[in-house]
């Protein structure tokens, strides 16, 4: 019988074959007992924050319920007198640790055996909710019929009361959670559970945590005492010799102590042997690491730290982990949480309208100078919208209100338009005071029509260094022989040789901009010009605003950079190690273009 492999092999070196070393190495599970998995959850630190964080992240920021107000508060009501949030975490965390966990649902009905309809629930006919372990609640026989909307889940759930008496639970009762899904029911031996979320991963945390171990025991060892005694061993079998060898060296140890002097006879030796942790660190890191991604979680999630390495934030990893949770809300949470939810409904209205739906939080939250870049881009385009003429006035006031209403930019914005309309205010982007009509003038903003408006002329706009003496003393003991003043150190920003509106342009968000020390620095040399080439997103950004509003750019790019000297350079600009340092950045500098500018630079 011809027996073909389909691998990789060289029988010279065994690779491949049986007698490669690899091959005795085989994948085996242990299942983890109850009682360890609870040790592991309450006795580990890493251990309860790969269960927990996962979880946590999954309902802190919960969902947004889309539906009429006065609908929406009493659906928010019914989930807080519940404690739903806190009833899902409760689930989500225990399934994860011991397999599965279900939440049950109390409508004060006695037979528990029979199925729970939504429909048939009054308003507050939801009671309580339990959340119960799989060791609390056992699972029955799958269900195997296809038709049923049951199938491949338990067909019932049973509970053993405090008087032994086992009662039946009818799946359309729970809301049914499991950890990590085995990959065939008949064969895992879990009966309608999962595993532990730890299963896979313990080894990993354990390496990690006794990788921690080890070195914390080494740190007890980390400076020896050694001292060298001429014929110690000889003279050691002699009592009195060992009685007085140590007090001899008590007293040794105790002059060190009170002296500062350790007071040794002309034949002995000492010194001290220090355990060098240069090293350690990285191996400890290099654990952690591969625990975190045993689980899943970035670092900076898992242990709370900060993003390692030169210009690194972090942003990419978290926004894949998001990613990931935001798939674990919506295939996970979302279809155990349907049935309830369709309970609640019904106990919270008594009804159940059909355009009623909820949509999960981001979890990625922006910062305030974000969301304020995003609301300053917002307004732009509703003032490009308004001024097109395209849209009816009353169509666009109420979309630009949904979206500031949304955005939550003013508070209480919906409550105060309310009263307006009451009031009998109209918005009319179109309305003008009754004057001479002005001649019509393309692709001009209607606001822009004023008395003060700007007339457009050529613009350069650059912010000072602040801290320019620093970089000047960097560049001298680089080899520079001349530099510009410190106080002609700048950045340019825009040099627009077409006329553009100043005030189009418009106010920087930031008064002054700081760059980190570190990062991307480079020094290139620009004709007679050497610079310093920085990275900054602030400036990039600013930049293409100011070209959004007429601005012109003698270049393909832009490439925030900080002239240092023109011919003073060393002859080898690769021998020249950028500057490392804080850069501080002024207030930005609006001046007419001035093509003469050069020859007003003034150098040291």
């Amino acid at each position: 019988m011809l027996r073909v492999f389909d691998t990789l092999a060289n029988l010279i070196t065994g690779m491949g074959t049986a007698k490669a070393k690899s091959s005795a190495s085989v994948y085996a599970f242990m299942p983890t007992t109850h009682a360890e998995l609870e040790a592991a959850y309450r006795g580990s630190w890493l251990a309860r924050k790969v269960v927990d964080v996962p979880a946590m992240d999954m309902c802190r920021e919960w969902r947004s319920w889309q539906a009429d107000d006065a609908q929406i508060e009493a659906i928010e009501a019914e989930e807080a007198r519940l404690g739903l949030q806190g009833k899902v975490l409760e689930a989500k965390i225990k399934a994860r640790l011991y397999g599965g966990a279900v939440i049950v649902i109390g409508d004060g009905t006695i037979d528990q055996a029979s199925e729970l309809q939504p429909e048939r629930i009054r308003k507050g006919g939801v009671l309580y909710l339990v959340v119960l372990t799989a060791s609390r609640v056992s699972a029955g026989e799958i269900e195997t019929d296809v038709a049923s909307k049951w199938f491949g889940t338990p067909a019932y759930y049973e509970i053993t009361t405090n008087t032994a008496t086992r009662v039946r639970i009818h799946p359309s009762r729970v809301a049914r959670f499991v950890g990590a899904p085995v990959p065939d029911e008949a064969t895992s031996g879990r009966q309608g559970w999962g595993d532990s979320i730890l299963e896979a991963v313990s080894k990993a945390l354990k390496d990690a945590e006794s990788a921690a171990a080890n070195i914390a025991e080494m740190t007890h060892e980390a400076k020896i005492d050694i001292i060298r005694i001429p014929g110690l061993m000889q003279m050691a079998s002699d009592a009195d010799y060992e009685a007085r060898f140590q007090r001899r060296t008590s007293l040794a140890m105790l002059a060190k102590s009170l002296n500062n002097t350790l007071i040794l006879d002309k034949e002995e030796e000492y010194e001290q042997k220090q355990v060098s942790f240069g090293a350690l660190p990285d191996v400890l890191d290099r654990f952690l690491q591969i625990a975190a991604g045993a689980a899943d979680i970035p670092m900076t999630r898992l242990l709370g730290q900060s993003p390692a390495g030169m210009n690194s934030t972090g942003e990419s990893d978290l926004i894949n982990y998001y990613d990931r949770i935001g798939a674990g809300q919506k295939l996970e949470l979302g279809p155990s949480l349907a049935h309830i939810d369709e309970c609640l409904i019904w106990s919270a209205l008594g009804n159940r309208p059909p355009e009623i739906h909820y949509r999960w939080n981001p979890l990625w939250q922006m910062s305030e100078k974000d969301r304020a870049e995003v609301g300053l881009k917002k307004a732009q385009s509703f003032q490009i919208d308004a001024s097109s003429g395209l849209l009816p006035d009353s169509a666009l006031s109420k979309a630009r209100v949904n979206q500031l209403v949304e955005d939550g930019q003013y508070p209480g914005l919906e409550a105060a338009m309310d009263e307006a309309q009451d009031e009998g205010d109209a918005i009319d982007f179109g309305a003008k005071a009754e004057e001479p009509e002005p001649a019509p003038i393309s692709n001009v903003i209607p606001a822009r029509m004023a008395a003060n408006d700007a007339t457009p002329r050529p613009l350069y706009v650059h912010r000072k260094v602040k801290n320019g003496a620093e970089i000047i003393a960097w560049a001298k003991r680089q080899g520079f022989t001349s530099t510009l003043e410190a106080t002609d150190l700048h950045v340019t920003i825009a040099f627009s040789r077409a006329p553009v509106d100043w005030m189009a342009v418009g106010e920087s968000w930031e008064s002054e901009i700081k760059i980190a020390a570190g990062g991307p620095r480079v020094m290139e040399q620009f004709g007679d010009a050497t610079v310093l080439l920085i990275s900054s997103s602030s400036l990039k950004w600013r930049h293409e605003e100011m070209k959004e509003a007429g601005a012109s750019w003698d270049h393909d790019s832009y490439q925030p950079h900080i002239t240092i000297s023109y011919g003073g350079a060393p002859a080898d600009l690769s021998a020249v190690t950028p500057y490392q340092g804080e850069i501080v950045l002024g207030p930005e500098v609006f001046e007419p273009l001035d093509d003469d500018w050069k020859a007003k630079v003034t150098g040291d």
